[in-house]
């Protein structure tokens, strides 16, 4: 990426993707998946976690510059 993401954006990205992601695992143990539809939606599912760990990563960088954001832990159990 050569644009500079905000850490505001790169915030909102990760807990939308925590979010989808909690979604997405709650869709796979329903039982409204067909098991024609199960394949691809585990590809969805990996495709958010892999998205979401990237996230994670530039946060986690982000961080050791700006010392005033929250940490990863803490962001992803606060209440917004």
């Amino acid at each position: 990426m050569t644009e500079h993401i905000s850490s505001n954006a790169l915030i909102y990205a990760i807990l939308s993707l925590n979010s989808e992601i909690a979604l997405q695992k709650e869709y796979l143990d329903s039982p409204d998946i067909s098991i024609d539809e199960r394949e691809n939606e585990e590809e969805i599912l990996s495709d958010l976690e892999q998205a979401f760990m990237e996230f994670v990563g530039l946060y986690k960088s982000r961080c050791k510059q700006e010392k005033n954001l929250p940490g990863i832990d803490e962001l992803l159990t606060s209440q917004l």
